[in-house]
């Protein structure tokens, strides 16, 4: 799994942009949901980044937010001065990031993502985001997470 082209891309990236560490923890299980990458971790559920690409009129955007609440798309679309937030499908999803649901990394994209970071996440030292496949995570500080994914930070709950 280490060698999965998705966790490769994830790691690449994070090199390219000169993050700290490029480490990509490999689980023994897939992780679906924050409650169980937390559980698998031994981590708080808010220190948690859930990847969750949302369909912005057409567009792309990427949100992480913290596992412990959900995205206001509401709120995240008046932000943004556009009508409506939908949620991606699983195929809108991975033709824009090259990965499927529930493993969908911060980077390693086919281009990059427009991309918005919860400020609750700041709260915690480390921070755990998938790593392109659902067994795949990796540990990121907020202001790093913000930097390498050229990440706007916002309310986004």
């Amino acid at each position: 799994m280490e060698q999965h082209p998705n966790v490769v891309a994830v790691r690449e990236a994070l090199e390219a942009a000169g993050a700290r560490t490029s480490e990509v923890v490999v689980l023994d299980d897939a992780v679906h949901t924050a409650v169980a990458a937390a559980e698998a971790l031994g981590v708080e559920v808010g220190q948690i980044a859930n990847s969750l690409i949302f369909d912005a009129e057409g567009e792309p955007l990427l949100v992480l937010t913290s596992g412990a609440h959900r995205v206001d798309t509401t709120k995240v679309a008046a932000g943004l001065g556009i009508a409506k937030l939908r949620r991606a499908s699983p195929e809108f999803v991975r033709e824009h990031t090259g990965q499927a649901i529930g493993g969908v990394a911060p980077l390693g994209h086919p281009k990059p993502v427009r991309t918005l970071v919860d400020v609750d996440l700041a709260k915690h030292d480390v921070i755990w985001a998938a790593g392109g496949v659902p067994r795949a995570v990796f540990p990121i500080t907020y202001a790093e997470l913000v930097r390498v994914t050229d990440g706007t930070p916002a309310e986004v709950a």
